[in-house]
């Protein structure tokens, strides 16, 4: 599979490039947990089919340690008893806050469990990450980024 599109080949996607950059970096400098943020990553990008985002993130996981059975219950986390429950109202808020298109929303139940967990500034810094991986992965979707040979730390 060939990308349709190169995003550094244009001025005009070049500049984006580094404005959603500088974003990324208000959201890892934030004080939410690496793990959490990747986790959030992983499942916006496996809702969204995002084969260039899925390889990224479950690479960056793994990278930082993350086990493999976390790894492998991300799709189904709901079930799973190796998350925090943390970590479950972050995926829960990333999920809901990623299908906006099924007309339902974010419930205040998803809110205010995420609010139980983390602090204004995290729930800034969660919000804004939900919103950057979905604009990501729709990037990388509508241009065919394929997945696969992503490595830990390409990006700087």
């Amino acid at each position: 599979m060939d990308a349709r599109f190169n995003y550094y080949g244009t001025a005009a996607a070049g500049r984006f490039m580094k404005y959603l950059q500088s974003a990324a970096k208000v959201v890892t400098d934030s004080t939410l947990p690496s793990a959490t943020i990747h986790l959030v990553e992983l499942r916006a990008s496996q809702i969204n089919g995002c084969a260039f985002c899925v390889d990224m993130h479950s690479k960056d996981l793994a990278h930082e340690g993350e086990t493999p059975v976390r790894l492998n219950l991300v799709a189904a986390w709901r079930e799973a008893t190796v998350f925090t429950d943390a970590e479950r109202a972050a995926l829960e808020l990333a999920e809901q806050g990623t299908r906006l298109a099924d007309g339902t929303g974010v419930s205040d139940e998803a809110w205010e469990n995420a609010a139980k967990h983390y602090d204004e500034e995290e729930l800034a810094a969660l919000v804004s990450l939900i919103a950057l991986i979905n604009a990501w992965n729709r990037m990388n979707v509508i241009t065919r980024q394929p997945g696969g040979a992503y490595q830990p730390g390409q990006f700087g």
